[in-house]
């Protein structure tokens, strides 16, 4: 069994570069109008971006291994031309988060999120999770259904191991994101791999090498807490998917979970935020109107 641990950079000299890339990165892509907070839960510092106005429920953007708010900006004002937008740095990843306890399972990542809704006064939300994000979001799920008021799952992690395959694109794409941008970003393509053709998000990616994420591999979802799952799910799943046999899970999930809906992307691979970030966008606007308003019990 793995032993959750903190996430840290590897020096203060590291921690000072990544800083610096991840504030020119969120300058160039980020809608300047958006409201920072910066928010205390038991597990460290978490770092929060809301934008976009009025009073209905938002979207809560949960990011993969690795990632952080920045990965959304291609989705945030699409997705936010109706309701607000929430995207979040994960406590123990790269991004302005500060973990200061580890994570050990779902429950804690429940609890987390909690504390981070808690913080910015919101009661109930839309989540879209990618990859590993997608996990934390079918566990706050789980754990607090009353606060979700539908889950988008993006290539969501935890449907299986990981094997080999899946962690050969990623090396692969790490070390290729270290050649020249023409070569970088010619080889997007064949690797699907869209990330390798975003400049801002590449150059950022790069500082990341100082940082030492330790979050354990989130273990396999069982038949029965999918069953449990009680909130509006729909899933999108990259046909050509790196972490595994996309029909075959969205099959398992439109089977277990209750009322679920699962579509595979002709020819995307585990990149399809964004390979296909208006598919997210109309996905994530359908989800939020085919949801019932929530009525709280007599």
């Amino acid at each position: 069994m793995t032993v959750a641990r903190i996430s840290e950079f590897t020096s203060d000299r590291a921690r000072v570069r990544f800083l610096d890339a991840y504030e020119r990165t969120r300058r160039r892509v980020w809608p300047a109008d958006a409201v920072a907070a910066d928010l205390r839960t038991s597990f460290g510092r978490t770092r929060v971006y809301r934008w976009g106005a009025g009073a209905a429920t938002p979207f809560v953007l949960l990011p993969g291994a690795g990632g952080n708010a920045l990965s959304w900006h291609p989705h945030v004002r699409r997705l936010g031309r109706d309701r607000p937008v929430i995207a979040v740095d994960p406590v123990g990843e790269p991004g302005c988060s500060v973990q200061s306890l580890p994570l050990d399972g779902g429950r804690d990542w429940a609890r987390w999120l909690s504390e981070v809704l808690d913080g910015m006064g919101v009661d109930r939300a839309y989540l879209v999770g990618s990859s590993f994000g997608g996990w934390v979001g079918v566990q706050y799920s789980r754990h607090a259904p009353g606060r979700v008021a539908g889950l988008l799952l993006l290539d969501p992690a935890g449907f299986g191991k990981v094997n080999g395959r899946f962690l050969a694109w990623v090396v692969l794409g790490g070390l290729v994101g270290l050649a020249p941008a023409p070569v970088r970003r010619g080889a997007a393509r064949l690797l699907r791999n869209a990330t390798l053709r975003d400049d801002d998000l590449m150059g950022l990616a790069r500082a990341t090498f100082g940082f030492r994420r330790r979050h354990p591999v989130p273990p396999a979802l069982t038949d029965d807490e999918l069953r449990d799952l009680a909130v509006p799910v729909l899933a999108l799943l990259g046909q050509r998917s790196q972490l595994y046999d996309a029909r075959s899970v969205a099959d398992r999930i439109t089977s277990l979970v209750p009322g679920a809906r699962s579509e595979v992307v002709p020819g995307a691979g585990h990149d399809l935020p964004l390979s296909h970030p208006d598919l997210v966008a109309d996905r994530a606007a359908d989800l939020a109107t085919a949801t019932p308003p929530h009525t709280s019990a007599p």
